[in-house]
């Protein structure tokens, strides 16, 4: 997890097209073997009492991959991206990191949440805290960074998504589209592995999402692994590698942007993106 949080307090579907994405060479894959997913969940299963909202969900992300998770409301997009992080413990499955069940007795979950950022819907910026100091509290406090190291890589990153100007502002100051840039730069800052979006723009105002996917497409043409949960259809197929469609807490169609937009094989994939397609 990116650092501590605390609650800070439909979006338009149609997003720029990105050009084609360039990720570096992965330097954990073995010569000649294939590369070893960041992130791995096996037969993934959640359940909120007699209410079961994961049933059984396999799904892997590699390094420099971008991959979108869709589906209707209720669908468990969220529920399932919060089990990988462990912002809920799941009930039953696997959960690997670099082929390691963090799940298994004894596994330091502390470490395991700094190497995953969470972009949250609602932001969860520190109200008492300026745009810098909410971006080097996670710093210092979970890598145990000097602060003037952590104020550096802060800088640097509120420079890469447009909130240099803004380091001295407290939340309450910002617009819905610069508290999630900061909760962005705040993630970058942490410099995980991957970093997962938890339907970023679905608590902004219609005019401040395109802001907030530009930031989001140019990380994703540096190569950053992204998982994304979004109803931003157009923006999914735009940026992703991999699209997964989930469906009654399973993932019911999963491949390709231009397959699962353009040929989906699922009946229920079929009628979900009627509507996208309609529009």
């Amino acid at each position: 997890m990116a650092g501590p949080v605390e609650p800070d307090g439909p979006a338009q579907p149609d997003g720029p097209a990105q050009p084609d994405r360039q990720v570096e060479p992965d330097s954990t894959a073995r010569p000649g073997g294939p590369v070893e997913p960041i992130v791995e969940t096996r037969d993934l299963h959640k359940s909120f009492g007699e209410n079961q909202i994961l049933k059984g969900i396999d799904f892997a992300v590699n390094p420099g991959e971008v991959v979108s998770v869709i589906g209707a409301s209720g669908s468990g997009k969220s529920t399932f991206l919060r089990c990988v992080n462990l912002l809920e413990w799941p009930t039953s499955g696997q959960v690997l990191y670099h082929g390691r069940d963090v799940l298994a007795r004894g596994y330091k979950v502390t470490n395991y949440r700094t190497k995953l950022g969470m972009v949250f819907q609602q932001f969860n910026l520190f109200n008492n805290l300026n745009v810098l100091d909410n971006c080097v509290i996670g710093q210092v406090n979970s890598l145990g960074r000097a602060k003037s190291e952590a104020r550096e890589r802060a800088l640097g990153y509120l420079g890469k998504v447009g909130m240099e100007r803004y380091v001295e502002a407290k939340p309450r100051q910002l617009s819905g589209g610069q508290k999630q840039r900061v909760a962005i730069a705040r993630a970058l800052s942490m410099e995980p592995e991957a970093l997962l979006f938890d339907e970023p723009t679905s608590a902004l105002d219609p005019e401040m999402v395109g802001e907030v996917l530009s930031v989001m497409g140019e990380l994703a043409q540096s190569g950053l692994t992204m998982v994304i949960v979004t109803h931003e259809m157009a923006f999914a197929r735009d940026v992703s590698d991999r699209i997964a469609f989930m469906d009654g807490g399973v993932i019911a169609e999963e491949g390709p942007p231009a397959q699962l937009f353009g040929a989906p094989e699922k009946e229920r994939t079929k009628e979900f993106l009627a509507r996208f397609h309609a529009g």
